[in-house]
């Protein structure tokens, strides 16, 4: 096999969480130009069906599933576990990738004038529930049976705060009093940090079993965030920029592949060199 015959995943079937979100579907883009078939699951339906249109209009002749899912209820996830292994008969990857992110250019629920002291608990349950249960459910119902398989890669999502902590001055304003100043959650780097345990533990675990963990942490994305904010992280940034979303996809095929093959337990980080600061 040549080199770059190692990077395809042709017919290999990859479930990707939270797939109709920005960077997920970055993901599917990684797993169909590498000739898989991706499952995309996410919570909401209509962008669900958005993105199987995008993704079946750019690549007609590709196979692409689609489940609305609740990834923190175990028997949705095993139901669909049994469709895939009904139709294909095997699974051989998971992207971890649905978490609640708290995003300047969103209007975020989670991301708000929200102190450490008076975070509701219903926020932190909910970021918990997503970020870390989901990924831990979605394990144990599609990792299982890639051990059984004796093969098979699993990918957790983490972020440039699974590694550093949040830079809460990016996300300040002139002028606001300090009481109602913008501020990322601590749930979310709890989450992000707890990712990166997951994946530390899994890899030992199935390392005997075929199955390889890692851990790929994206960061600083742009996806039209204000100019103050995008200044003022740039210059957190030894490159001087945010990332573009075409920019992760190979590293994802990479991930998947046999090209990574002696890979386990590690932490890749795209980030601008913004971590190393």
């Amino acid at each position: 096999m040549g080199i770059f015959d190692q990077f395809m995943i042709t017919d290999q079937v990859i479930v990707i969480t939270g797939a109709a979100g920005l960077i997920g579907r970055r993901h599917t883009e990684a797993v169909l130009e590498g000739g898989g078939i991706p499952v995309l699951l996410d919570l909401f339906e209509e962008p669900l069906a958005a993105c199987k249109k995008e993704f079946s209009e750019k690549y007609p002749s590709a196979k692409i599933e689609t489940f609305v899912a609740d990834i923190t209820d175990r028997k949705c996830l095993e139901g669909i576990r049994d469709k895939l292994l009904a139709t294909y008969g095997h699974i051989d990857g998971l992207i971890n990738n649905a978490a609640n992110n708290p995003k300047v250019e969103g209007g975020s629920k989670n991301l708000g004038a929200m102190r450490f002291h008076n975070l509701p608990l219903d926020i932190w349950e909910d970021d918990m529930r997503v970020g870390l249960t989901g990924a831990f459910l979605c394990c144990q119902v599609f990792g299982y049976e890639m051990e059984k398989q004796k093969k098979g890669v699993i990918i957790n999502i983490s972020s440039d705060y699974g590694v550093i902590s949040p830079n809460q001055n990016i996300y300040k304003k002139e002028g606001v009093p300090e009481e109602e100043q913008t501020v990322k959650p601590v749930s979310y780097s709890v989450v992000k940090h707890g990712i990166m345990g997951l994946t530390k533990y899994l890899a030992t675990y199935w390392a005997k079993s075929g199955v390889r963990v890692n851990t790929l942490c994206p960061a600083s994305l742009s996806n039209g965030q204000n100019e103050e904010f995008v200044k003022k992280i740039s210059e957190l940034i030894p490159m001087g920029r945010m990332s573009r979303p075409d920019e992760y996809p190979a590293t994802i095929l990479y991930m998947l592949s046999s090209a990574s093959s002696y890979m386990t337990g590690a932490t890749v980080i795209l980030d601008g060199g913004r971590t190393i600061w």
